[in-house]
């Protein structure tokens, strides 16, 4: 059982202050009844809720794409910094969402919020291969022996890395793709060739790219089309 003005502001059409006033307008009933205070208990399971005469549809999870500003960190909590879950519309927050996945702190880009923990598990597992594009801006030119190398695969300390497809777009610009999520990896496979990575951007999570509209710092729901495109493989 749970709160009634919780349920509906969990669905991302309300906010809470904003179900309060329905409640007040008599303008909420739950199977057949007007409901008179935002306190009141229900099973979502087994409601029929109406919202002015119309009926709502209980989400079993929530899916948010956020396009992510520098200077946030992919976490749900943190003592210093801005988490990206700061950047949520508060009507989604009673759900317990969490950043699938994590950009670091200066990577902007696409990035996957939700309550989904399997959904989660499928497109950050490596052995799903849901490929991530990134558009990097490094500190010396590209050059062929960066993209030959990436091709074959780059060895790192922790071992070598799968093979990744690399675009060069311009001289100190490329595009990657990565199929596995290793720390600060695109990073650290540019170390290799003594560059050093300034700007890192994802544009791409399976077949789901991030729309051009969506602003930093903004968040949206997926739609189905949108969340089968990010559960695609490369």
């Amino acid at each position: 059982m749970e709160r009634i003005d919780k349920i509906i502001a969990s669905q991302g059409v309300y906010s809470r202050s904003e179900v309060k006033k329905l409640i007040q307008q008599k303008k909420i009933k739950v199977n057949g009844e007007i409901i008179t205070s935002p306190n009141i208990k229900i099973d979502k399971d087994n409601a029929k809720i109406l919202i002015d005469n119309e009926a709502l549809t209980i989400k079993e999870h929530i899916y948010l794409m956020l396009n992510k500003p520098e200077g946030y960190v992919s976490a749900t909590k943190d003592g210093k910094d801005k988490t990206v879950l700061d950047l949520v519309p508060d009507e989604y927050k009673s759900r317990e969402v969490f950043p699938a996945g994590r950009l670091d702190k200066n990577t902007t880009g696409l990035m996957i919020i939700t309550d989904d923990g399997q959904m989660a598990h499928n497109i950050l597992a490596p052995k799903k291969h849901i490929s991530k594009k990134y558009e990097v801006t490094i500190d010396i030119p590209v050059t062929e022996e960066m993209r030959n190398g990436f091709k074959d695969g780059v060895e790192l300390i922790d071992g070598k890395c799968k093979s990744s497809d690399m675009v060069i777009t311009g001289q100190y610009t490329a595009e990657v793709i990565l199929t596995e999520g290793r720390y600060h990896q695109i990073k650290r496979m540019f170390g290799c060739y003594g560059a050093k990575v300034t700007k890192l951007h994802r544009t791409q999570m399976g077949k789901l790219e991030l729309p051009k509209d969506l602003a930093p710092g903004k968040t949206r729901e997926l739609t189905p089309e949108e969340l089968e495109k990010l559960c695609q493989t490369k």
